[in-house]
C-alpha cells in the first residue's frame, strides 16, 4: 500500500472511531432539561459537571495506562470502554433524578481514555500532522453533529431527554465495531517514518520520570495555558444550546452543525499545512504561533461582537475557529513534533494525558465558579468575559513557553556536541 493511501486510511478510520465515541458523549448537551433543578442549580449543570468529572478522572487514570499501552490491546479496550459508557446511559434513563447524575460520571470516565488509544495508531508518522488534523476535526464537526442528532431525536422522534442519549448511542453500535476493526488493521509506521519521527515505545515509570525531569518547567507553563484553553473550549461545547438559545436560535437543530462545518474545514486546512514543514523543531515552534493566533482571533471577534460589529453566527463561528486553532495542536501536532525534536523516549499519549487531566480539572472548577459568581450574568456575558481574560493570559503564556523550549533545545544541542567532541 503506498504511503499516501496508508495516511488516508489511517485518517479516515481514526476519525470514524472517534466520531462514534462522540455519539456516546455529546448528544445529551443538546437537551435543556428545562424546569429540572437539584440543590438550587439547573439540572443540566449537574449533568455536565458529572460527565466532566468522570472524563477528568479518566484522563488522570490514562496518564499511566496510555503511556504503557501495548498495541495489540488497543482495539478491544476501545470497544469495552465505549460500550461501558453506553450502558451507563441506559442506567441514567431508567434511574430517577437526582440519583441518575452518578451515571454521567460513569459515562465520562471510560470515554476519557479513548483519545489516547486511537491516537496510538497514528503517531510517529511523517503524515501525523495530516492524520492528526483529520482526527482532531472530531472536536468540532462530530460534536456539532452529535448535538444535532440528539436535538433531532427529541424534536422529531419525540423521545424524552432522559432516553435520548441512549437511543443515539444505539444507532452507532454497529458502526463503532466495524470502524474499530478497520482501525486495528492500520499498517505500522514505515522505516522512513521511524527515521524521521523516532520509535514510540510504551513508557515505564522510569521513562516517565526522566521525561518530566527534563521538561518540567516548560510542561508546567504550556499545560497552564492549555487548562485555560480547555475551560473555554469545553464551556462553548457543553453549553452551546444555552448560548444559541440566548442568541435567538434555540429551535434550530441544524445550527450546531452549520457553524461547526466551516470551523472544521478552516482548522483542518491550517493544521494539515504543517506536514510541509520537514524540520521538526521549526514545526514545533510554529505550533506556538498558531496557538497564539487562535487566541487572538477569539479575542478580537469577541470584542467586535460586544461592539455589535458582527452577527452572533459570525461570532460563534470565529471564536470556534480561534479556540480550536489553539486547542487542536495540543491534542496531536504540538507534542508529536516535540518528541521528534528532542528525541527523548516517550509517546504522545503520555504528555497529552498530563495536559488533558489538568485541563478538565480546570473545566470542572470553572463550572463551579460559574455557579458561584456567574449566576447574575447571562450565559453570553459570562462567556464573553471569560474569553477576553483567558485569551490575553493564553497569548502571554504561550509566548513564554516558546522561549523556554527554544532555549532548552539549544542547550541540549550544545550538550550533545560537547559530548561527541
Amino acid at each position: 500500500m503506498p504511503p499516501w493511501l496508508i495516511s488516508v486510511y489511517a485518517a479516515l478510520c481514526s476519525f470514524a472511531v472517534y466520531f462514534c465515541m462522540y455519539i456516546y458523549r455529546k448528544p445529551f448537551s443538546a437537551a435543556g432539561f428545562t424546569g429540572m433543578h437539584f440543590l438550587g442549580d439547573d439540572y443540566k449543570i449537574w449533568l455536565v459537571s458529572a460527565q466532566t468529572i468522570g472524563y477528568m478522572l479518566g484522563k488522570f487514570y490514562g496518564i499511566k495506562l496510555i503511556a504503557g499501552m501495548k498495541g495489540e490491546k488497543r482495539a478491544a479496550s476501545i470497544l469495552k470502554l465505549i460500550l461501558a459508557s453506553w450502558a451507563s446511559l441506559l442506567l441514567f434513563a431508567v434511574t430517577p433524578a437526582p440519583y441518575n447524575i452518578l451515571f454521567f460520571v460513569m459515562n465520562g470516565f471510560p470515554l476519557g481514555i479513548i483519545w489516547g488509544l486511537v491516537f496510538g495508531y497514528v503517531e510517529g508518522r511523517r503524515a501525523t500532522e495530516f492524520i492528526g488534523a483529520v482526527l482532531c476535526v472530531n472536536f468540532i464537526f462530530s460534536s456539532g453533529v452529535a448535538k444535532s442528532i440528539g436535538k433531532s431525536i427529541v424534536l422529531n422522534w419525540h423521545i424524552s431527554e432522559s432516553w435520548m442519549p441512549f437511543v443515539a448511542g444505539a444507532l452507532f453500535v454497529v458502526p463503532l465495531v466495524v470502524c474499530t476493526w478497520l482501525l486495528n488493521h492500520t499498517p505500522l509506521p514505515s522505516a522512513k517514518d521511524i527515521q524521521n519521527r523516532g520509535i514510540r515505545h510504551p513508557m515505564t515509570a522510569s521513562d516517565r520520570k526522566n521525561f518530566l525531569s527534563i521538561f518540567l518547567p516548560g510542561i508546567v507553563i504550556i499545560v497552564t495555558t492549555y487548562v485555560l484553553l480547555t475551560i473555554l473550549r469545553d464551556f462553548r461545547d457543553n453549553f452551546a444550546n444555552e448560548l444559541w438559545t440566548e442568541l435567538g436560535f434555540g429551535n434550530q437543530a441544524a445550527i450546531f452543525t452549520t457553524t461547526e462545518i466551516p470551523v472544521s474545514l478552516i482548522v483542518l486546512f491550517c493544521m494539515s499545512l504543517l506536514i510541509l514543514v520537514k524540520n521538526n523543531m521549526k514545526a514545533f515552534l510554529i505550533n506556538h504561533y498558531i496557538i497564539m493566533g487562535g487566541y487572538a482571533l477569539a479575542l478580537v471577534s469577541t470584542l467586535l461582537f460586544l461592539n455589535k460589529s458582527i452577527s452572533p453566527v459570525l461570532w460563534m463561528t470565529a471564536i470556534g475557529t480561534g479556540l480550536y486553532l489553539s486547542y487542536v495542536p495540543f491534542n496531536a501536532l504540538y507534542f508529536e513534533r516535540m518528541i521528534a525534536s528532542y528525541k527523548v523516549k516517550s509517546n504522545v499519549g503520555f504528555i497529552i494525558y498530563i495536559a488533558d487531566s489538568f485541563g478538565y480539572l480546570g473545566s470542572v472548577l470553572f463550572l463551579f465558579l460559574k455557579k458561584q459568581i456567574g449566576t447574575g450574568l447571562s450565559w453570553t456575558s459570562f462567556f464573553s468575559t471569560a474569553i477576553i481574560i483567558i485569551c490575553i493570559v493564553g497569548i502571554a503564556g504561550t509566548a513564554v513557553a516558546a522561549a523556554w523550549f527554544r532555549k532548552k533545545y539549544s542547550s541540549m544541542q550544545l550538550t550533545q556536541q560537547t559530548t561527541y567532541a
